[in-house]
């Protein structure tokens, strides 16, 4: 294989995983990690990934990057369906508890499932928690959800309550259950996301709820954004589309955390 055949096929590997290793790409290409390494340096130059320790990521993986809710509504939306669809497994017909739902798309598609969720005996309510004026909207005319939507500072990046107004009513919580987005999910740094004030909230609803559950699509696998706002042993589950990388999946295990993959 030529090396720009080559650098095809890994710029290919790197749209679909999200990231790639430098061992793994040398044992599928059959060529040395000093010729990958040298690969991922032509293609970061050319703009095609940004080099991170032991592989690569694509170039909007910054550890700054966020995109709006907007244009991550439109990204791995099977996936987010799935994952929402395994994630209320834990909001069984039965369950007449509180829940939290953190801001982004894939909470977004939770609070999808919730509103067409239906009690095993009529008439009963859940109470729904969030900071997320458009999961507000998504479940504000369901008559099996009692809605409190918290308040503060709204961020226009993701249509989000943040600040210490709402992190103090956060603490002042305990529901059952929260489900939390993620921008990054690594073995060594945690869990992560680019903003500090979204961290806050995200910690607060982590440190709150009884069972944390974090929500994470395979592309946040291995990422590290600039905040972060859990180890792995302070969350209780990930409802993933994808079996975690063997580092990611180790680190997991040794912190006990329960990984459902839709």
């Amino acid at each position: 294989m030529y090396a720009t055949e080559r650098h095809e096929a890994i710029a290919a590997a790197l749209r679909d995983a999200g990231r790639v290793s430098v061992a793994d790409l040398a044992e599928h290409f059959a060529v040395t990690t000093e010729t990958v390494r040298r690969d991922l340096d032509t293609l970061e130059t050319a703009g095609v990934l940004r080099r991170v320790h032991g592989g690569a990521v694509p170039v909007d993986r910054s550890s700054l990057v966020e995109l709006t809710v907007a244009e991550r509504e439109g990204q791995h939306g099977s996936e987010k369906t799935a994952i929402a669809r395994a994630a209320m497994r834990l909001v069984p017909p039965t369950f007449t508890g509180s829940i939290a739902l953190d801001a982004g798309t894939t909470s977004g598609a939770v609070a999808l499932e919730l509103a067409r969720w239906e009690p095993a005996v009529a008439g009963t309510t859940i109470t729904v928690i969030t900071n997320s004026v458009p999961i507000a909207a998504t479940l504000q005319h369901s008559d099996h959800v009692e809605l409190h939507l918290l308040g503060g500072r709204v961020r226009g990046v993701t249509s989000a309550a943040v600040g210490t107004a709402t992190v103090d009513q956060i603490g002042a919580l305990r529901p059952d259950v929260a489900f939390i987005g993620t921008n990054g999910l690594s073995a060594g740094f945690g869990l992560s996301t680019p903003d500090e004030y979204e961290a806050a909230v995200k910690a607060a609803y982590v440190l709150a709820a009884r069972r944390s559950v974090v929500l994470a699509d395979a592309a946040k696998h291995g990422v590290e954004a600039l905040m972060r706002f859990a180890r792995l042993d302070e969350i209780d589950t990930v409802v993933t589309d994808r079996t975690p990388p063997a580092d990611l999946d180790g680190a997991l295990a040794d912190a006990d955390v329960e990984v459902i993959v839709a």
